[in-house]
């Protein structure tokens, strides 16, 4: 076995882990938060937070730092707990929970320096059940580097990178804080035409950012307002 590939498991080894494709989009899919609050250190960071999203919608988390852009996104990625309120996720896969149906991209880039580019998205793909790798790769335009050990990328190649997951293994629900972090200017053109596809695929985008995303028909939720 490479070093790279992860021992198979129930969900990696059915069709694409059971996730719901974005290829293939439910119309009724709807994830709904309601009242939500959010405890961090002992600190309230936000509550009474209220939102829906429906297929094909997506929705910019703006506001001032510490407001619980990042705290939010963990929260539907179920990293963080819910201190109170629901989240629900209408028409989805009822035997998988909303952050195994979600893909969660933070401020770290989840990648090994000494595996290749290829080996880096091969262990994601194979752990989370997905195929698609060169297509994702030529998609983030990462092919010409395939071979080159991840340690040698620059900030922006380690940001396309990780952004490859999202499409080597679809998912319905994109989770993504700062999602043009390091990326140049082409590579943001590049990013939104790939989160319209995703949308126009019936997708949902939980975004947190200080900056535009080029996605004309984003909702805007100020985090601040609420507390």
């Amino acid at each position: 076995m490479d070093a790279y590939e992860p021992q198979p498991g129930t969900r990696a080894d059915a069709d694409t882990a059971g996730f719901p494709r974005a290829d293939a989009p439910c119309p009724l899919m709807q994830l709904i938060a309601s009242d939500l609050a959010c405890v961090r250190g002992g600190r309230r960071v936000f509550t009474g937070l209220s939102f829906s999203l429906s297929a094909g919608d997506a929705l910019v988390v703006t506001g001032r730092n510490g407001a619980g852009k990042s705290s939010l996104l963990r929260m539907l990625a179920g990293l963080v707990r819910v201190a109170a309120g629901h989240l629900h996720l209408e028409a989805g896969d009822p035997e998988l929970s909303i952050p195994e149906q979600a893909h969660y991209l933070g401020h770290q880039d989840a990648l090994k320096p000494s595996l290749s580019v290829e080996e880096n998205l091969t262990f994601w793909s194979r752990y989370l059940g997905g195929a698609a790798r060169a297509e994702a790769l030529a998609e983030l335009g990462l092919e010409t580097l395939a071979d080159l050990p991840a340690g040698f990328l620059s900030a922006g190649q380690r940001r396309r990178l990780s952004l490859a997951r999202l499409l080597a293994v679809p998912r319905p629900i994109w989770l993504l804080d700062e999602p043009t972090s390091a990326l140049d200017a082409a590579s943001q053109v590049r990013l939104a035409d790939v989160m319209r596809r995703h949308l126009a695929g019936g997708g949902m985008i939980v975004a947190a950012t200080h900056g535009p995303l080029g996605i004309e028909a984003a909702r805007e939720l100020i985090l601040g307002e609420q507390t």
